[in-house]
């Protein structure tokens, strides 16, 4: 699976964005996906994930309420509609594919590399 993000940028607190991830490979619908971030100087969090049908939705209680994950199957893609942004969820993005679970992320297998969110205050 490979795995392109797009989508980031530059918002003022309280702005929205929506990144997508482009997907390639027959196991796509199959995985589980999830996005994570990296701020600088910090490790890598998970932030959201998605089950296979879409029907399954996980988040970090930093970000719940305020953002969304989904998933299009037919076009190879998720989404991860941001609102309400906080100066402090400004980091790199990143879309990642579980190949061995369907359900709930677990291992993120392949990763995409990376889109910047900034959020200004």
């Amino acid at each position: 699976v490979q795995l392109v993000e797009s989508g980031g940028g530059l918002v003022q607190a309280g702005g929205s964005l929506r990144l997508s991830c482009a997907a390639s490979g027959r196991t796509f619908s199959s995985s589980a996906m999830g996005w994570f971030r990296q701020a600088p100087g910090k490790e890598r969090e998970f932030v959201a994930g998605v089950s296979w049908s879409g029907d399954k939705t996980y988040y970090r209680d930093s970000v719940k309420g305020r953002f969304t994950m989904s998933r299009d199957n037919a076009k190879n893609t998720v989404y991860l509609q941001m609102n309400s942004l906080k100066p402090e969820d400004t980091a790199v993005y990143y879309c990642a594919a579980d190949g061995r679970n369907s359900i709930v992320f677990v291992t993120p297998d392949y990763w995409g590399q990376g889109t910047q969110v900034t959020v200004t205050s």
